[in-house]
Formats: structure tokens, C-alpha cells, sequence
């Protein structure tokens, strides 16, 4: 069996796929990061891919590759693989559900205890003049996390991980996903909203946790923001593209929310001349 590992960014050359697997001949097209990697014509006749880029699809179309029986994201999401002509192959695409959940989850609330407690802005204030830097009111977004609102944007697996850490924190967690059954609520005991609006306006902190879909793209936008709660922060370690940046660019000048904390962007790696990544 041949598997192209596509869009490899890795340090090694899937060594660890080599040693488990020692009968498959595994051919590691490599790529920098976010972007797809060419692909010379001796992999076009693999029997799997592994797409290893969260963000970057395949530079070839699926009808270049007659012999793959099955396409398979090396991590969560669904969103950089060409699902429909791989569908019209009859070819199954799958992902790693369960790929970073508690990782992502952890992510989340350090990049809200960097806003909320301050622990990036002291360091950073301390490293450039200890003296001067050493002023509480260096971190201006600092509040108590007990009884303060963390407010979930899709309670899968890993909005679930995000929600048990925050009511570690005793802070009062609430979700919002349309696509959970009726009575979720009830047997995970956090509280429901059933609107994007509500949340946004009770949440003292807002994190994202959506697959990015054509439904997601953009869904936190200008009116989410209008209906914010005051000094608001927003934590993004989903998808950038959920996100619009221009919009969340406004809100932040225009102090309709209070800060964001973003772990990925709509162009990765981040575009230098967007007014957010300039500020």
C-alpha cells in the first residue's frame, strides 16, 4: 500500500508512521505551513492520502489520483478537503475527531487567563523595565473569573473540554449550538441559549469552538459584536475564517468589546498589512 502524507510540515519524515506501519511505503510530500504542497506525478498513484495541513487543501484534484480508495485529515475538521469531487469518486473522507481535544481545550482558557489575569501583559511589562513595569494597571481587561459568564460557541468535544475547565474556574458556563438535541442542557448541567445574540450579550468571555463550514464563515460578525456585553473578550482556537477580522477590528476601536485572543486567522501565517495585525 502507498499513502501519500500530504502537505507535511513536520520535522522528520512520518518516522513514527514508518515504525508502526513498516510494510507501507509512506511518501511525504512536504510543504510550509498553511500553504499545499506540490505534488510530483509518482504519488498520483497512492492508494490513501493523509492531509497533515489544518488549513492548506491538496494542489491536485481528486481525478488526478485513480487509485485512492480513502482521503483522511490528520486532525480535526473537514473544511480544507475538497468533500464534494472526492464524494463524486465515491472516495470516503474522514478526519481525527478526537485529534487535540483536550490540548485546545487547555489552549482556550490560558488565552483567557492572558486577558482576564493578565499573565502575558505583567510578563511582557515586567521584561521591558522591571521597575516602571511593575504597576498592576498594566493589564487593563483584569477581572475575577469567579461567578464572571464563559459563554461556549459549539459544545463538541473540545467546547465541552473548554466548559468543564471554566467551571473549574467557578465561573458560570453557557452554551450556544443549534445542533445539539433538546435536553443537552440537562445532562451536561450548563445553561442554553438559543441564539448567538444572547450569548454574546450575557458572556463576560466568548469562546469558539464551531467546525468552519459555509454556515460558520464570518458568523462572528458586526451584529455579534453590536449586542456584545461590555468589555467582552472573544478566544478563538477553531477556525479564523468563523471570525471576521475587519468586523472584529472595529469592535475592538470602537470599545464594543474589551479584547480578543486569537489562536488562528483567516490567512495563515497572519497578513502584515490587515489594519488588526498592523494595531
Amino acid at each position: 500500500m502507498r499513502i501519500l502524507c500530504a502537505n507535511w510540515y513536520g520535522t522528520d519524515d512520518a518516522a513514527v508512521e514508518r515504525r508502526h506501519y513498516p510494510d507501507v511505503d509512506f511518501i511525504v510530500a512536504r510543504a510550509p505551513e498553511g500553504e499545499a504542497s506540490p505534488l510530483p506525478a509518482s504519488v498520483r498513484d497512492a492508494d490513501a492520502i493523509v492531509n497533515y495541513s489544518p488549513t492548506a487543501d491538496l494542489a491536485e484534484k481528486p481525478d488526478v489520483f485513480p487509485n485512492v480508495r480513502i482521503v483522511v485529515r490528520a486532525g480535526v475538521g473537514f473544511d480544507n478537503l475538497d468533500l464534494k469531487g472526492w464524494g463524486a469518486r465515491g472516495v470516503p473522507v474522514c478526519n481525527a475527531p478526537d485529534y487535540g481535544t483536550t490540548e485546545v481545550a487547555d489552549h482556550a482558557l490560558a488565552l483567557m487567563l492572558a486577558l482576564r489575569r493578565g499573565t502575558a501583559t505583567y510578563d511582557n511589562a515586567v521584561k521591558r523595565d522591571p521597575k516602571s513595569g511593575w504597576d498592576y494597571r498594566t493589564a487593563p481587561l483584569l477581572a475575577r473569573l469567579k461567578g464572571a459568564t464563559f459563554g461556549i460557541v459549539g459544545l463538541g468535544r473540545i467546547g465541552l473540554a473548554a466548559a468543564r475547565r471554566a467551571a473549574a474556574f467557578d465561573m458560570r458556563v453557557v452554551f450556544y449550538d443549534p445542533y445539539l438535541p433538546n435536553g443537552a442542557d440537562l445532562s451536561v448541567g450548563y445553561e442554553r441559549v438559543h441564539t448567538l445574540g444572547e450569548l454574546m450579550s450575557i458572556s463576560d468571555a466568548v469562546s469558539i469552538h464551531m467546525p468552519l463550514s459555509e454556515e460558520t464563515r464570518g458568523m462572528i460578525d458586526a451584529a455579534a459584536f453590536a449586542v456584545a456585553k461590555p468589555g467582552l473578550v472573544v478566544i478563538n482556537t477553531a477556525r479564523g475564517p468563523i471570525v471576521d477580522l475587519d468586523a472584529l477590528t472595529d469592535a475592538l476601536r470602537g470599545g464594543l468589546i474589551g479584547g480578543a485572543a486569537l489562536d488562528v486567522l483567516p490567512k495563515e501565517p497572519a497578513d502584515p498589512d490587515h489594519p488588526l495585525i498592523k494595531a
